[in-house]
């Protein structure tokens, strides 16, 4: 749950100290009392409370309280309406904190209070707060979008071009956005399952390799995450509880490819990817160079050209019995490898194939992208050129006989051909989120394969769409 002092900016000032102290005094009378067996109800108070524009967005606020309670969250009403609007409650103990205020319309002037609730049914209530929002961004896009049955909820997005991770309501309105300076966070702006989004930062020493940032639900960077000696491949990435992550990086090695065809110095990048720990400690790394061979892709991967893109990784998830899949674009496969020893479990689509597809013509998907697991020997995918159109897929495969079963299959109305980029999420048993990449097409598609919701006109090339359920927790709505 967010809180503050997760902003590690903040500062306190003596009023807060003083706060921050009768708490002290407080939670000590508390834990005496635990010790005696006597129940203790604390007593909600509030001391203090102020509100400011957050310096990330101007569709936010923050209100600032001290005080002491069990748990607070804020109310919240457009000047002259009679209608409060809570944000979640946020768990305590509470001594000074900030809590955001998301989703808010710019150009507005707010009223807002602070309420914090104690160990039994008391509350207390801070006097009311008056904000006017900002102006959105000149350069900030703007988008229409709507349909007869969508789900709930926002959608987070990357755009080429864009300087700013964004976050769309179902009418297409920008209720959240971080600018990324000077270029933007890369196409790969997501959310994770967390509770944060990650997006690329652009640091200032030209020769650094720039990182992963990981980036609060308030808009705040919390820490950087890279490749352990590696450049980063800002694709996909995964962020688990403990403060580990999975990340794809790259292996570039200079090789004689001239018995094949190629350059005699050819420079060839392969996906590497890597478990780091929470203090960036690498605790598990695959290496294709130790597990495939060039001649895995087609030769017009690496005939005619010195920079030859072998693998290009651009996507991963952890499979429900705890190893990984991979997904290779430029091999047209997907690759399941053991977490542990690094071993390749089984190949899946191209030229090492070694499943038989039912349900699908010829090899299945081709230059395929966003894998993701959704249950046990089941994921999605986005199949990018295995038809004559980008497709939404659902396979169903069985290790033991080796068959990857075709289950589901979409395309747009009318259909199209990305041949990069794009994504598919399982947003519930029955809906399903696509973005068809460089067409500027993101729908949402029922069971039928209806459209029940899309953004209407060209979005620009929508890398990565998700479909999360809250601004305060954005996690990628799954169901597995």
């Amino acid at each position: 749950m967010l809180r503050y002092p997760d902003n590690p900016s903040r500062t306190e000032g003596p009023i807060h100290r003083v706060a921050r102290a009768a708490a002290l005094v407080t939670l000590t009378a508390l834990l005496a009392a635990c010790s005696t067996g006597t129940d203790v109800v604390l007593t909600a108070r509030v001391d203090s409370a102020g509100v400011s524009a957050n310096p990330n967005m101007v569709v936010s606020a923050l209100v600032r309280f001290g005080g002491i309670g069990d748990s607070a969250r804020v109310r919240f009403h457009v000047a002259g309406s009679a209608v409060d609007s809570t944000t979640p409650a946020f768990t305590g103990p509470f001594d000074v904190d900030t809590l955001p205020v998301l989703g808010l319309l710019p150009q507005t002037t707010y009223v807002f209070r602070a309420v914090v609730y104690g160990s039994g049914t008391d509350s207390a209530t801070s006097d009311s707060l008056t904000l006017t929002t900002g102006s959105l961004p000149v350069d900030l896009p703007a988008y229409t979008a709507g349909g007869s049955n969508p789900m709930p909820g926002y959608v987070v997005m990357g755009v080429s071009g864009a300087k700013y991770g964004i976050v769309i309501d179902r009418t297409g309105r920008v209720v959240w956005y971080r600018f990324f300076p000077p270029g933007g966070p890369g196409l790969n702006f997501m959310a994770q399952p967390t509770g944060v989004y990650v997006g690329r930062s652009t640091t200032p020493d030209v020769t650094d390799i720039d990182p992963m940032v990981e980036i609060d639900a308030a808009g705040f960077e919390r820490r950087a995450l890279r490749c352990v000696g590696r450049p980063l491949r800002f694709h996909d990435m995964i962020l688990l509880a403990d403060g580990s992550y999975w990340i794809m990086c790259d292996d570039v090695r200079t090789q004689d490819l001239s018995s094949l065809g190629g350059s005699a110095t050819a420079v060839v990048t392969g996906t590497a990817v890597q478990h780091v720990s929470a203090a960036g400690t690498l605790l598990f790394e695959w290496d294709p160079f130790d597990h495939f061979l060039i001649t895995d892709t087609d030769p017009t991967t690496y005939v005619g050209t010195t920079n030859v893109n072998w693998t290009h990784g651009n996507s991963l998830d952890l499979d429900t019995d705890g190893n990984l899949l991979v997904s290779f674009r430029s091999l047209s496969e997907i690759t399941k490898i053991n977490t542990q020893s690094g071993a390749v479990i089984w190949r899946m689509g191209g030229r090492r194939n070694q499943f038989t597809f039912a349900g699908a013509a010829g090899s299945g998907f081709a230059r395929q992208h966003n894998l993701r697991v959704i249950g046990p020997n089941a994921f999605i995918v986005l199949d990018n050129v295995g038809s004559t159109d980008s497709r939404y897929e659902r396979y169903l495969t069985n290790a033991a006989t080796m068959t990857a079963t075709l289950q589901q299959s979409y395309s747009a109305v009318p259909a199209v051909q990305t041949m990069i980029g794009g994504s598919v999420q399982q947003e519930a048993s029955d809906r399903y989120l696509v973005s068809f990449g460089t067409t500027g097409r993101v729908e949402e598609f029922d069971l039928a394969g209806n459209t029940t919701w899309k953004i209407n006109g060209n979005p620009g090339y929508v890398f990565r769409a998700q479909r999360i359920l809250s601004l305060y927790q954005p996690i990628p709505a799954v169901t597995r």
